[in-house]
């Protein structure tokens, strides 16, 4: 693990977190900014092991920067 200056100053960001159930049980989240995806057995072990591994991806891309992104719901026919 690479060392941490004690002197660093740590900013905040936010990413964007989109969680649904999974086929078989449980939760698949995915990271949209990264592409990173994770799961869980439920909602907040989804989002524990996103963040896990959005950090982790962070740590490897460090420079990456990321707009703020636009989420919202399509609505579609179904067809029989």
């Amino acid at each position: 693990m690479p060392q941490v200056c004690p002197h660093a100053i740590l900013k905040r960001m936010q990413v964007t977190a989109v969680l649904t159930p999974a086929a078989e049980g449980g939760f698949t989240a995915f990271n949209p900014e990264t592409g990173t995806v994770s799961q869980g057995e439920s909602l907040d072990e989804a989002l524990a092991n996103l963040r896990e591994a959005v950090e982790l991806y962070l740590e490897e891309f460090p420079g990456l920067r990321f707009g703020t992104p636009f989420v919202t719901v399509l609505q579609l026919e179904e067809h029989a």
